[in-house]
């Protein structure tokens, strides 16, 4: 492993030591939240979310090869957590603005630049490892600067968003895209409006598609990401995204699998009862 500053930056301007990684999958973790702070150090079944989230990294790291693993974080027990569990650290200023942000920070840190990479949030232990190593992938084999997981809902599916989105207006995103899979549009709005719905229903899946909360980039797109200015829409709707679509980015979807766990973030106290409840039901999807 690469040597490390006492800060926990990433240390030395050569990558000797290192592997000759061309792509990295960054864990944002800040210990700062409104709604559950310290996050990352909090357990769910017996494991932080941390230690399932990093888990979730380095298995698909290891599949996909020329990949590292970074936790990129603001806080000294978070990293001195993500040490012990053998990731590499990036110590990131906590006024960054965003976790798209501080993966770019953290990109900068690294001894020789990626060309790649994934931004996987602290917060998400369910986003299956094969979903990270595909899009990394997708973004190797393609020529998409930003690619982004969607998949498309059933009609039973469609139906508990609906209801959800009832007390939970602002909770799950969908995604319209062309035939080419590139996204037109990105909403906490349920889109497309559907007429006709009656008619529709002779085919299993709805025409709706929602969005998994993960990205993969080039280098080039983080870094115009982390220089340009917040977009009109981008605020209203409190999607990050948007700022690539409002000003001409082109960005790719890859249409996965629906998550045995559709519970991808946990934000809130709430959030963290329904994932314990989940893996009391389903299993616990920690690699084994």
């Amino acid at each position: 492993m690469t040597s490390q500053t006492p800060d926990g930056k990433l240390a030395g301007n050569s990558p000797t030591g290192v592997s000759s990684a061309i792509d990295l999958i960054v864990i944002p973790a800040r210990f700062g939240s409104s709604r559950l702070p310290g996050k990352p150090l909090i357990k769910l079944a017996g494991r932080t979310l941390l230690e399932r989230v990093l888990a979730v990294a380095q298995t698909a790291a290891a599949a996909a090869g020329q990949c590292e693993v970074v936790v990129a974080t603001d806080d000294n027990r978070i990293a001195q957590l993500a040490r012990s569990l053998g990731a590499f650290v990036a110590m990131t200023s906590s006024e960054v603005a965003s976790g798209t942000d501080r993966a770019y920070a953290a990109a900068l840190q690294w001894p020789q630049k990626p060309n790649r990479v994934v931004n996987l949030q602290g917060d998400s232990p369910f986003i299956p490892a094969a979903v990270v190593t595909a899009l990394l992938q997708a973004l190797r084999d393609g020529t998409a600067n930003v690619v982004t997981p969607v998949f498309q809902l059933d009609w039973d599916r469609l139906e508990r968003l609906r209801i959800h989105k009832q007390t939970n207006p602002f909770s799950g995103t969908t995604c319209v895209r062309d035939r080419n899979g590139q996204a037109l549009w990105f909403s906490k709005s349920i889109l497309p409006a559907i007429r006709n719905e009656t008619r529709l229903k002779a085919d299993a899946f709805s025409p709706v598609w929602q969005h998994l909360g993960l990205y993969a980039y080039t280098v080039a797109a983080l870094k115009w990401f982390s220089a340009a200015e917040p977009s009109h829409y981008e605020s209203i709707e409190g999607l990050e995204q948007l700022r690539f679509l409002e000003n001409g980015w082109k960005v790719s979807t890859l249409p996965v699998d629906v998550p045995s766990y559709l519970l991808s973030g946990i934000d809130t106290s709430e959030d963290l009862a329904k994932a314990e409840d989940s893996i009391s039901r389903y299993g616990d999807p920690f690699p084994a």
